[in-house]
């Protein structure tokens, strides 16, 4: 009688299936070769995609002096005008009411989170916070 415990093998094929095993889980020359290739070519991928042109990300401040559907344009501290292009997924962020999904007005301060396309120059908005209020900007 014939248990699992013994060391014989119950059935002849046995020895055969643990021997396909074994090289199904170590692997043929050309198994390794065929994981080595897809290997080699992860890692291509991933120097490739380090090499493509990824957007600048930026942040401009100021105060608004106009905005409509498209753009918004903001003065900078050292009086510079900036331009910044609004799509549909940008969030409008209200520092008095973080409820509020409303875009700023002009004379409003804003942190605008963007980024710039190095292929064609634009900057775009990703998130724009701001602070209403008209009053002008504390002297340094």
């Amino acid at each position: 009688m014939n248990s699992p415990t013994d060391s014989q093998p119950t059935d002849p094929e046995q020895p055969r299936l643990c021997s396909t095993m074994f090289h199904l889980a170590m692997g043929s020359s050309s198994d390794r070769s065929t994981t080595s290739n897809i290997l080699l070519l992860t890692v291509l991928s991933f120097c490739l995609m380090a090499l493509a042109p990824v957007p600048e990300l930026l942040h401009v401040l100021g105060i608004v002096t106009s905005i409509d559907e498209k753009h918004i344009d903001v003065k900078t501290a050292k009086g510079q005008v900036v331009s910044v292009l609004l799509t549909k997924q940008v969030k409008y962020k209200n520092k008095n009411n973080p409820k509020s999904l409303d875009p700023p007005a002009v004379g409003d301060r804003v942190i605008i989170e963007a980024s710039r396309d190095e292929k064609n120059k634009k900057v775009t908005a990703t998130i724009v916070h701001y602070s209403p209020g008209n009053s002008p900007p504390s002297p340094r």
